[in-house]
């Protein structure tokens, strides 16, 4: 297969990079993964289809071969984006927000290990599922200061090795903790550790912004990750997400990361990948 890379002639607008999602998680294999088939095989087609990096989500830190995982980055030329915690939920039923003192403590480690692998290849962790939310008999003041216990450890742990915490609010189907920017920029203020910062994942944005573009630029600085997925979850440009608008926030906030496809495998993963590119290179790429 041959690589899709930008028209000669063109130059990146800014050091914004596209990612592909690697899920290792056999019980999320209908989940919003592009590859499952196992890491050398996803690597193989990410370098081809021309990808920069790799987000991979896998069933536990130590589970994960960092002397595999080293050669093949090389190998295919790619970065690893991010290392979600995902499974320590869908497994475990871990949560940073749970009643239960040793499930957050559970949770903690759960995190930490993930905190750790990831670090050392210069890459954040993600804490999506894993915040948990506000639970019946809980009030939300408890909750959030549970969360922001729990934060206040791990962001300090992540910044000892260079690289920041992220954290993604989700839709109020999965979460009702924090759904929106707006919602959770007041509450990082009040944390200790300055090393958490947001993953806006477009998905979930437009079920719960507003406005996605304008939640997007008053993140700002805050802004560490983004998932470019539409509004149905496939790849974008399969939906009716307005990415011009989302391309110009990104750039004019100066967002220098990875934009990465966290999408279904729709209508099969060959065509989620290609058509990820094809979005990144018509709203990321531009001639001089």
């Amino acid at each position: 297969m041959l690589a899709i890379r930008a028209p000669i002639g063109q130059r990146p607008l800014m050091p914004i990079r596209a990612a592909i999602t690697v899920c290792l998680v056999p019980e999320a294999r209908h989940g919003p993964f592009v590859f499952h088939e196992g890491l050398e095989s996803a690597f193989a087609k990410a370098s081809a289809h021309g990808f920069h990096g790799v987000e991979i989500f896998p069933t536990h830190a130590d589970d994960l071969d960092g002397l595999q995982l080293r050669d093949l980055l090389r190998q295919y030329r790619l970065e690893l984006a991010a290392v979600g915690t995902g499974a320590g939920w869908l497994r475990r039923q871990l949560t940073l927000t749970s009643p239960d003192p040793h499930v957050r403590m559970q949770a903690r480690d759960f995190i930490g290990a993930v905190i750790d692998f990831a670090g050392g290849f210069g890459a954040p962790a993600i804490i999506g599922s894993m915040q948990g939310r506000v639970g019946e008999g809980v009030s939300r003041e408890q909750a959030h200061a549970w969360f922001r216990e729990e934060l206040d450890q791990l962001g300090p742990r992540a910044h000892a090795l260079g690289v920041p915490l992220l954290y993604e609010p989700l839709n109020r189907y999965e979460t009702n903790l924090f759904n929106t920017v707006g919602d959770v920029l007041p509450f990082l203020q009040t944390l200790r550790t300055r090393n958490v910062r947001l993953l806006c994942d477009l998905f979930h944005m437009n079920l719960e912004e507003q406005d996605i573009a304008t939640a997007l630029r008053f993140a700002g600085q805050q802004l560490g990750h983004v998932h470019l997925a539409d509004s149905n979850r496939w790849a974008m440009g399969y939906g009716h997400t307005p990415m011009e608008a989302i391309a110009s926030a990104l750039h004019d906030s100066g967002y220098d990361g990875f934009v990465s496809a966290e999408v279904l495998p729709q209508p099969n993963a060959e065509s989620a990948a290609r058509q990820t590119m094809e979005t990144f290179h018509r709203f990321f790429v531009r001639t001089p």
